[in-house]
């Protein structure tokens, strides 16, 4: 290590929920620590449209044993939670470096050292830590159809709000959540609405229930055009190119040209595990999900943890959310300094009544 490389005990990188949460417990600890953000504090929830609210109700979004209150009392928008966290970081003076991405990792005797490329730096900066903590999401990016004409000016994998498709002709593609609530906001921002779903029809059993009772009252009344069990092979600026599917796969059935305005592909999104791969972190399955001790949060690289949902890698059926990880911040903090956390998610204190069971498991 070269003597003017700046040091730090335990070098997080990711400024999400659970990253943030990590932090405040390093600090309340007395364990110096350094925040690493590729962009804004909670990205992954400035891509949200405007005016989206999380399915849960505030307490299960709540971090470090500090409340979160709003007006109303009801699930918080995105830009709610965008300035919780921004209160957290400010609460707490975090030691957080924004729009300072991680582009590398090496691995040496007694830590890692750390590459990062600082907003407007012309040279790389180094950082050298003992620990590193991976908290990077699993939302990196789309997961796209590779399809032509994906990357027309009129399609996107990001829902911007109905306004944007008011009086025009909209096909979303996607049956879960996202595309959903996508396609009922258009409708009645005024946009008319066909959806495409690969699968001959919704599980309204993994649908949100207000969603799901709104989607079958506007489809029993024709308000939308259904396109079951097909899957786009082509866009164009005029129609889309469906094909019928065989369980969920394009198969050899009839095609079905769908004129269109506009497309959202809400096929969901993947997990950007480059940093990973980087440091030699054990990958498994489709979702390339890291290797650790569930006990510790460690990987197969000795003082190199994951934590949050970045431990699922690209998830197929979600396990990993806010309210199910603050356990790895458990982990993580008491593997590294022996004792565990007192405030975790929406619970104040010791003394206080601890009743999450995601805080109290393993």
């Amino acid at each position: 290590m070269k003597p003017e490389t700046p040091y730090t005990e335990v070098a997080i990188v990711g400024a999400g929920p659970i990253g943030i949460e990590l932090a405040i417990a390093l600090q309340r600890a007395g364990v110096d620590y350094t925040l690493f953000e590729a962009r804004q504090v909670g990205d992954a929830f400035s891509q949200w449209p405007p005016d989206t609210y999380f399915y849960s109700t505030p307490e299960h979004v709540a971090l470090a044993g500090v409340p979160v209150h709003n007006r109303s009392q009801q699930p918080l928008s995105g830009e709610q939670y965008l300035a919780y966290l921004r209160m957290l970081v400010e609460m707490f003076d975090l030691n957080l470096h924004v729009y300072e991405p991680v582009t590398g990792i090496e691995k040496e005797a007694g830590g890692f050292v750390l590459e990062t490329r600082p907003l407007a730096a012309i040279a790389p900066s180094h950082y050298h830590c003992r620990y590193l903590v991976l908290a990077t999401g699993g939302m990196a990016g789309p997961r796209r159809l590779n399809i032509p004409g994906e990357d027309l000016p009129h399609v996107s994998h990001y829902f911007p709000g109905p306004h944007a498709y008011f009086r025009t002709r909209l096909l979303v593609v996607g049956g879960r959540n996202s595309a959903i609530e996508s396609a009922l906001r258009s409708w009645r921002g005024g946009a008319q609405v066909a959806i495409s779903y690969r699968r001959p029809e919704f599980d309204f059993e993994r649908i949100k229930p207000h969603l799901a009772m709104d989607l079958r009252d506007r489809l029993e009344k024709q308000e939308m055009t259904f396109y079951p069990a097909t899957l786009p092979l082509e866009i164009t600026p005029t129609y889309v190119v469906l094909t019928e599917t065989d369980d969920g796969v394009a198969g050899n059935g009839r095609i079905i040209h769908v004129p269109t305005d506009f497309v959202l592909l809400a096929t969901g999104f993947v997990a950007d595990m480059t940093l990973f791969e980087l440091a030699g972190v054990q990958l498994a399955g489709p979702e390339c999900a890291p290797v650790f001790d569930p006990n510790t949060m460690e990987t197969n690289v000795p003082g190199l943890y994951v934590a949050g949902t970045a431990a699922g890698g690209t998830q197929f059926k979600f396990k990993y959310f806010i309210s199910t990880t603050h356990h790895h911040v458990k982990h993580i903090v008491r593997h590294i300094t022996g004792v565990a956390p007192d405030k975790l998610g929406s619970v104040p204190g010791r003394n206080s009544a601890v009743t999450w069971e995601e805080v109290k498991a393993n």
